[in-house]
C-alpha cells in the first residue's frame, strides 16, 4: 500500500465518523421535536375528552395547533427541520443500526421499524412545511379513508384491508408488550441518563409505549371494521381512534389515561434523545 493511500484511509475514516456523528446529533435533536409533537397530540386528546374537539387529535392536528400560535410559522419551520433530521437518522438506523441486538431476526425487525418510522416522520415534516407556507392543511382521517377506499376497489380488497388491520393491531400489541416488558431500555445507554432519572424514564417509556399500543390497536380495529362493512368511511387514523375511544362507556376516563400516556411518551423522547444508542 502506498503512503498516499494509507494517508487517505487514515484521514477519510475520521471524516466519515464526524459526518455520522453530526447526523446522529441532528437526529437526536429531531427526536426532541418528535417528543414535542406527541405532547401536543396529548393536549388535543385531553381537549377531546373535555368535549372541545375542534381540531384533529393526531400528529397533523398537532402541527395545525402549533401553527395557530403567534410564533407558529417559525416553530413549524423548526419542527420541520428537526423532523427531517430525525427521519434521516431513522433511515441511518435502518441501514446499519441496532448492532447491539444479538439476534439477526430481531435486529432486522428493528431496522424495518426505523425505516417505517422514517417515512412517517418525513411525511409529517412535509406537512409542517406545507402548513408553514400556507399551502396545506391538516387532513384528519381523509388520507387513511382514501387509502382504504383504493384497497377495497382491488380484487380481494376486503381481505387486503382486513390483513392491513390485523398488521396494525399486531404493531399495537408489540408496542404495548414493549412497554410492559420495558425492553425499550435495551436501546438506551442508561449511564448517559442524568443521575436519579432512570426510574422516571422507565415509567415514562412504559406508559408511553402502552398508550401508543392502544391507539394502534384501535386503528387496526377500525380497519377491520371497514373491511367487514366494505366501507372506507369506517377507517381512520389517530384522531378517529381517540374519538372512538371517547365514545365508549367510560371512554372519557380511558381517553384521558391514553392522553397521559402519549404525554409520557413525548417526555420519554427527550430522555431517549440523550441516551439512545447509535
Amino acid at each position: 500500500m502506498t503512503s498516499s493511500a494509507a494517508t487517505n484511509r487514515t484521514t477519510g475514516r475520521p471524516a466519515r465518523v464526524r459526518g455520522r456523528s453530526a447526523a446522529q446529533a441532528a437526529g437526536r435533536a429531531g427526536m426532541v421535536c418528535w417528543g414535542l409533537v406527541h405532547l401536543v397530540v396529548a393536549y388535543l386528546a385531553i381537549r377531546v375528552a373535555a368535549g372541545d374537539g375542534g381540531k384533529e387529535a393526531d400528529q397533523k392536528g398537532a402541527l395545525q395547533e402549533v401553527g395557530s400560535t403567534a410564533a407558529g410559522q417559525v416553530v413549524l419551520w423548526v419542527l420541520a427541520i428537526g423532523l427531517i433530521a430525525f427521519g434521516v437518522w431513522q433511515f441511518m438506523m435502518a441501514a446499519r443500526g441496532y448492532t447491539w441486538v444479538p439476534k439477526r431476526g430481531k435486529r432486522m425487525r428493528k431496522r424495518a421499524g426505523s425505516a417505517a418510522r422514517g417515512v412517517v416522520v418525513l411525511a409529517l415534516a412535509y406537512t409542517a412545511i406545507r402548513l408553514a407556507t400556507g399551502s396545506g392543511s391538516a387532513g384528519g382521517n381523509q388520507p387513511q379513508q382514501e387509502f382504504t377506499a383504493r384497497l377495497l376497489q382491488l380484487p380481494a380488497g376486503q381481505a387486503l384491508v382486513a390483513v392491513a388491520g390485523a398488521a396494525v393491531v399486531a404493531v399495537g400489541v408489540a408496542a404495548a408488550v414493549k412497554g410492559f416488558k420495558r425492553s425499550f431500555l435495551k436501546d438506551l445507554d442508561l449511564p448517559d441518563l442524568p443521575t436519579g432519572t432512570r426510574k422516571w424514564v422507565e415509567w415514562l417509556g412504559s406508559a408511553g409505549y402502552v398508550a401508543k399500543g392502544v391507539v394502534y390497536a384501535i386503528i387496526g380495529g377500525l380497519l377491520g371494521y371497514a373491511a367487514l362493512r366494505s366501507d372506507a368511511g369506517q377507517a381512520g387514523g389517530v384522531d378517529k381512534a381517540l374519538r372512538t375511544l371517547a365514545a365508549q362507556p367510560y371512554g372519557v376516563v380511558l381517553l384521558a389515561m391514553v392522553a397521559i400516556g402519549l404525554a409520557a411518551f413525548g417526555i420519554y423522547c427527550f430522555a431517549a434523545a440523550r441516551a439512545h444508542k447509535s
